[in-house]
């Protein structure tokens, strides 16, 4: 047997929600957890979860990292990786096989530093600048339930996504047609990413890690375009005339 053809490593790019933890009493935690995982169960029941403590840490704030893993494999979640820890509660995740996650703190900026300073090489501030300009994504076909689509871009479609599916894009999303599934927009943190579609009937949307599920889209006019978009940090939901 070719050695070669045993197995092979891939670049890609995956999803995991980002739960960002402002208390450390673990009860109030769970309660919030279970709440959060009734009004979107397919999103949530079995999801990977990276989990940031940084917030804890900058108010002084202690938590039993162990005690938080074991909490949310209970109920269903699966830690993938630990953000924001001391080392101390780095050494305490990975003994649990969490690896902590070294990517970009919530808040940092999508591109690098380079392009704020003022030395920065004009070649290499090009070669930023074009990479931002990535063609945008086209789907012409039905996104159906199950199916998962990210684009390192703005997503264009232009046929229906069902319930089920999950759509998401670093950059806008527009959906010429009835959103019934998941779509996330800005999922790399871009907080001036918006979401655009004709008919809004969504399990979830999401800006930039801000959502909303389908509990709080009741009031939303169905058969009418709207744009999805934050506004001091809420997600905004509106009409287009």
């Amino acid at each position: 047997m070719n050695q070669s053809s045993i197995l092979d490593f891939r670049s890609g790019t995956s999803f995991a929600p980002i739960l960002i933890l402002y208390s450390n009493d673990m009860e109030m935690i769970s309660q919030r957890l279970q709440e959060k995982i009734a009004s979107a169960p397919d999103f949530f029941r079995n999801s990977p979860v990276l989990f940031d403590l940084s917030e804890l840490n900058e108010n002084d704030m202690e938590i039993d990292v162990a005690a938080l893993i074991s909490r949310l494999r209970q109920l269903s979640l699966f830690p993938v990786g630990i953000r924001g820890g001391d080392p101390l509660q780095e050494k305490q995740a990975l003994a649990l096989a969490v690896p902590v996650d070294s990517g970009r703190s919530r808040g940092d900026p999508i591109l690098p530093e380079i392009q704020k300073r003022d030395d920065a090489v004009p070649e290499f501030q090009a070669v930023i600048r074009d990479a931002v300009r990535t063609p945008a994504m086209m789907i012409t076909q039905p996104v159906r339930s199950g199916q998962r689509v990210y684009a390192a871009s703005d997503l264009v479609i232009l046929a229906q996504v069902s319930a089920g599916a999950e759509i998401m894009a670093e950059g806008n999303i527009h959906i010429y047609n009835t959103l019934r599934g998941r779509a996330l927009a800005g999922v790399q943190g871009d907080i001036e990413a918006r979401l655009f579609c004709l008919d809004l009937q969504a399990e979830l949307v999401s800006i930039a890690g801000i959502y909303k599920t389908s509990e709080d889209l009741k009031e939303i006019s169905r058969k009418k375009p709207v744009q999805v978009y934050l506004q001091d940090q809420a997600l905004i939901i509106e009409e287009l005339s």
